[in-house]
């Protein structure tokens, strides 16, 4: 694992792979943290629960299921599509536009996918504000994924099947680890994008994944310049 990219251990690539939540916008912007609230809300609505109460079992459930519609939909049976338009509800003006970041994409040589446990229309926005979405193939979200989340190997099957994706050709960019792992095993270069200065934000110490390490090749702190680092982006 290094912070330093290495442009030739990238001249294969033809198909570069990005999560959205915290990885194509930083932790800092916080547009997460307003998701998580909204998903809080959602499980105190729906189950009769405090905050604190719900808090807990919302990390319950993402812990267990992967995500926490995943496990809302196995526990309570409740309606996906309500659950991802209440909780993307959210101000996406909290975003602010990166024309580096989007320069940086717009070089990468080769086709460019947003894979996301969210939903395409939360994709699409946040996308469209950061100034980034016309730079992009296709969005596979967690409804192409047939509501089976990351870190299941068969969604991640499933995404390479239906875009053509040989794994040795590709590489993925994630802000988990655990989200590498089947990525690095098809093959796929894998890239952990953290926070600024390597410090969560929020106490998301819950997301940390020392176990996964080995299934990261780079690591960075900041996208737009490992990016620039790999293909070189005109001033």
């Amino acid at each position: 694992m290094t912070t330093t990219p290495d442009p030739s251990r990238f001249a294969h690539v033809t198909d570069w792979v990005f999560d959205l939540d915290n990885t194509l916008y930083p932790h800092h912007s916080n547009l997460f943290a307003q998701i998580d609230v909204k998903m809080t809300a959602y499980v105190s609505e729906l189950l009769t629960l405090s905050r604190e109460e719900a808090r807990k079992l919302q990390k319950e459930l993402y812990q267990q299921y992967g995500t926490t519609l995943n496990g809302l939909m196995a526990r309570h049976g409740i309606d996906p599509d309500d659950f991802l338009e209440k909780v993307h509800d959210i101000d996406y003006s909290w975003l602010v536009p990166d024309p580096v970041l989007g320069a940086a994409i717009r070089q990468l040589p080769g086709r460019k996918f947003i894979f996301t446990n969210g939903d395409r229309r939360h994709a699409e926005r946040a996308a469209r504000q950061l100034g980034v979405l016309d730079h992009f193939d296709d969005i596979f979200d967690i409804v192409a994924a047939g509501l089976n989340p990351k870190p299941a190997r068969q969604t991640y099957e499933r995404f390479a099947e239906l875009h053509s994706v040989t794994g040795h050709n590709a590489v993925m960019f994630e802000d988990l680890a655990r989200n590498l792992s089947v990525p690095k095993s098809l093959g796929m270069t894998t890239v952990l994008v953290v926070p600024r200065n390597f410090e969560p934000t929020f106490s998301e110490i819950w997301e940390r994944d020392p176990a996964n390490e080995d299934d990261v090749d780079f690591v960075t702190d900041d996208l737009a310049g490992f990016l620039s680092a790999i293909v070189e982006v005109p001033a």
